[in-house]
C-alpha cells in the first residue's frame, strides 16, 4: 500500500533541496558582493543570476506551503518556535529583491542598493541557518503545541549553523561565478572558492560533532553498532567530494566545482535525514502524527503532480536559455 504521508514528506524534502540548490548560489553572490570591484565585476556578477534568481525562490514557497497543507500539526508547532528568524528571513529576501531591481533603475544611489543587496542576502541566509539549528536542537512541545519561549531559537548551536550556512552559500556563489564568468572575476571566484571550501569543511565537522550532543537519538543513529557501518559512509563520501572539488579547481574546470559543492550540500542533507527521519519535528513529532487527513493529501497530490513538473520544466528552460558565460551587458 502506498503511504501518502511518506510521499508528501519526500515532496517537501525535494522542495527544500531544490531551494538550497537554486537559491543558495545567488544568496552567496549577495554575501560576497562587497568583495567585488565596483562597476564591471559587480554588474557581471549580478547579470549571472538576474534571469533566474526570483524563480529560484518558488521552491521556498512550495516547501513552506506544502508543510502547512500536508503536515499542519508540524507547521503549528514549528512556526511559533521560529517566528523571529522566519520574519527576519522574509524581510531579508524582500529587501534583497527590492535592492536587486533598484540598483539598475536608480544608478545615482547604486552604492546604497549594493549594500542593501548584501545586507538582505546575509540576513536571509543567516536566519535560515539559525532556523535549521533551532529545529535540530529541539523544540519544546507540550501536548500538540509549542510550549517554549520567544528566544528559544537563539543558542550557540543555532548561531553556529547560521555561520555555517553563510560560508556554504558563499561557496556556491563563488563556484557559480567560476562557471559563468571569465577573466579577473573568474580568477577571484576560484581563489575565494578554495578558501571557502576549507571553511565549509571545518563547519561541517564542528556542526556534526555538536549535533551528536543535542539529542540521544542523534548519537545512537550515527554511532550505534551495526548502524555506524552505514552512517560512516556519509563522512567518507564528504571527504571524497571535497577532494574532487579541489581537484576540479586545480584543473580549472568551469562547471565541475559547482556540482561538487552541491554534492557537499547534498551529503549534509543526507546527514540531516539520518539524524531526524521519520520525525518532522525532530525527536518530538513524526510525519504520521503530524499528517493531514488522507483525503486532503490525495487532493493536494493531484495538484502537486501537475504543478511540480511545470515548475521543473520552466526552470530547466530558463537555465537553458541563459546558459553560457555572461558579461556586463545581460538581463538588464
Amino acid at each position: 500500500m502506498i503511504d501518502l504521508t511518506v510521499i508528501w514528506a519526500c515532496i517537501i524534502g525535494f522542495a527544500i533541496i531544490a531551494y538550497v540548490v537554486m537559491d543558495g548560489f545567488d544568496l552567496g553572490i549577495g554575501i560576497l558582493f562587497p568583495f567585488f570591484k565596483v562597476g564591471q565585476d559587480r554588474d557581471t556578477a549580478m547579470n549571472s543570476i538576474a534571469p533566474v534568481w526570483d524563480g529560484n525562490e518558488t521552491w521556498l514557497v512550495m516547501g513552506v506551503g506544502g508543510l502547512f497543507a500536508a503536515f499542519p500539526l508540524a507547521y503549528a508547532i514549528i512556526l511559533p518556535a521560529l517566528y523571529a528568524p522566519m520574519i527576519a528571513m522574509l524581510l531579508g529576501l524582500v529587501f534583497r529583491g527590492v535592492a536587486f531591481e533598484f540598483r539598475w533603475r536608480d544608478p545615482a544611489h547604486r552604492a546604497f542598493w549594493d549594500k542593501a543587496f548584501t545586507t538582505g542576502s546575509v540576513i536571509a541566509t543567516f536566519a535560515q541557518g539559525i532556523a535549521l539549528g533551532a529545529l535540530l536542537q529541539g523544540i519544546t512541545v507540550r501536548g500538540r503545541s509549542y510550549a517554549g519561549g520567544w528566544w528559544e531559537w537563539l543558542s550557540p548551536f543555532s548561531l553556529l549553523t547560521g555561520v555555517g550556512l553563510l560560508i556554504g552559500y558563499a561557496l556556491l556563489g563563488t563556484c557559480w561565478l567560476n562557471w559563468k564568468t571569465e577573466g579577473g572575476l573568474q580568477r577571484q571566484a576560484v581563489t575565494y572558492a578554495g578558501r571557502l571550501g576549507i571553511g565549509l569543511l571545518i563547519m561541517i565537522g564542528a556542526i556534526s560533532l555538536a549535533t551528536l550532543r543535542l539529542e540521544t537519538q542523534y548519537y545512537h543513529r550515527w554511532l550505534s553498532f551495526p548502524g555506524v557501518l552505514a552512517t560512516a559512509q556519509v563522512p567518507l563520501a564528504t571527504l571524497i567530494a571535497i577532494f574532487l572539488f579541489y581537484r576540479s579547481l586545480r584543473l580549472k574546470r568551469d562547471a565541475q566545482p559547482f556540482f561538487w559543492a552541491l554534492a557537499l550540500f547534498g551529503l549534509c542533507l543526507v546527514g540531516l535525514g539520518v539524524s531526524i527521519w521519520p520525525d518532522v519535528v525532530p525527536a518530538r513529532v513524526t510525519i504520521w502524527e503530524a499528517a493531514a487527513p488522507v483525503r486532503s493529501q490525495v487532493f493536494m497530490l493531484v495538484g502537486a503532480s501537475i504543478m511540480v513538473p511545470v515548475i521543473l520544466a520552466y526552470t530547466a528552460w530558463s537555465y537553458w536559455v541563459f546558459r553560457g558565460k555572461v558579461g556586463t551587458e545581460g538581463y538588464h
